[in-house]
């Protein structure tokens, strides 16, 4: 798969896990791919924690439905219609957690380039996740970023040290297939925008 094609077959990926095992070469060329992606001053600033215990899993989806109807709560009239149809993660479906943490401390206090941007370490580990997402999308394989969770919690659940920021859940796993249409334009909830919106030349609003 080309990366343009890859780019655009790229899915948030929730309903389509099959359940059955990802290969470990498979899983090794994704992997391998996150952990070559750019980062602030060499820093390589992640960490890739691989949950498959049912038990984790299963804990992991109750505290997520929990924070679901945290948001649901808020919503109301059409927003909460539409919100009610989306399912928000496959985590027990795909069999498979990659928990990506952000590690500041991988290359000391000196580190080149983020003296003035602080973030620019949270912002290596984020690449990381589009290495891996793009690598899965060729492959085949699919990836659902959960969002639904709070930091403590997902840090206790798989024992990350005080230092370390869970940044993402990933469900990892074989699908039937990639939905053509992303869910959030398929329920309507929202849809993409064109790139003339987010266009500027020069200085913002030219």
């Amino acid at each position: 798969m080309e990366l343009y094609e890859a780019i655009a077959r790229r899915r948030d990926t929730r309903a389509e896990f099959t359940g059955r095992p990802l290969d470990d070469d498979v899983l090794t060329r994704i992997l391998t791919a996150a952990h070559m992606a750019p980062s602030v001053g060499m820093t390589q600033p992640w960490s890739f924690t691989l949950v498959r215990n049912p038990a984790t899993l299963d804990a992991f989806h109750a505290h997520v439905m929990e924070e679901r109807q945290v948001f649901a709560d808020e919503l109301s009239g059409e927003r909460a219609e539409t919100f009610a149809k989306i399912k928000i993660e496959g985590i027990v479906e795909s069999g498979l957690g990659i928990v990506v943490g952000y590690d500041p401390t991988t290359a000391g206090e000196q580190v080149l380039g983020r003296h003035a941007i602080a973030d620019a370490g949270l912002y290596s580990a984020v690449l990381a996740i589009q290495n891996l997402w793009l690598a899965a999308t060729a492959e085949g394989v699919g990836v659902g970023w959960v969002s639904f969770y709070r930091e403590p919690f997902l840090s206790e659940l798989v024992g990350l040290p005080d230092h370390v920021r869970p940044i993402a859940w990933l469900c990892v796993g074989e699908v039937e297939n990639l939905p053509d249409v992303p869910d959030l334009e398929r329920f309507g909830w929202r849809g993409r925008s064109p790139l003339e919106t987010v266009l500027h030349t020069e200085r913002y609003g030219a």
